[in-house]
């Protein structure tokens, strides 16, 4: 059985994931705590880090059955195929959650233009590249092409170099 993502109603990630799981499937959403400003409190809260989508581990024949679950959309193809996610890329996610969560990251004044390749020099997603999709003081949205889809990682921007063709 493969890994798989689905894409899922905005904002029902995690009852999706609970839902799949009753059923007895394997299933990831990965979450990260946010700091949330109200007008009157400023409040940690848990989040997606991938919003709208689920990874789950099945056999292709229960396609139907997951997708009729309450809040499945539809799967993430890729080249006219459900797109397969490597157990590898899981794994990271998994290992950058375990490495990164709750520590306070220090903010350089650099900045990236979108479309700009960037490498990461180190972590769990060391050596990958991606496109900078856009960035504020504290995180740079990457395009992984591996995963194929937009990943939010909160890192020193130190942790980021351009690619050497445009060094």
């Amino acid at each position: 059985m493969n890994w798989y993502a689905l894409y899922s109603k905005s904002r029902t990630e995690k009852k999706l994931a609970e839902r799949l799981e009753r059923k007895g499937y394997e299933v990831y959403a990965p979450t990260q705590v946010v700091y949330r400003q109200w007008s009157d409190r400023k409040k940690k809260v848990r989040e997606p880090l991938f919003k709208s989508y689920v990874f789950i581990r099945f056999d292709l024949k229960d396609r139907l059955e997951v997708l009729q679950t309450p809040g499945a959309v539809a799967m993430v193809y890729w080249l006219g195929k459900p797109a397969v996610i490597r157990d590898e890329e899981i794994q990271a996610i998994q290992t950058f959650l375990k490495e990164y969560s709750g520590l306070e990251q220090t903010v350089q004044t650099v900045t990236f233009e979108p479309g700009e390749a960037l490498r990461v020099k180190s972590g769990s997603f060391q050596a990958q590249e991606g496109k900078v999709v856009r960035q504020s003081r504290q995180k740079v949205t990457l395009q992984l092409e591996q995963l194929g889809m937009a990943l939010t990682v909160e890192l020193p921007k130190e942790q980021v170099e351009k690619t050497r063709s445009q060094e």
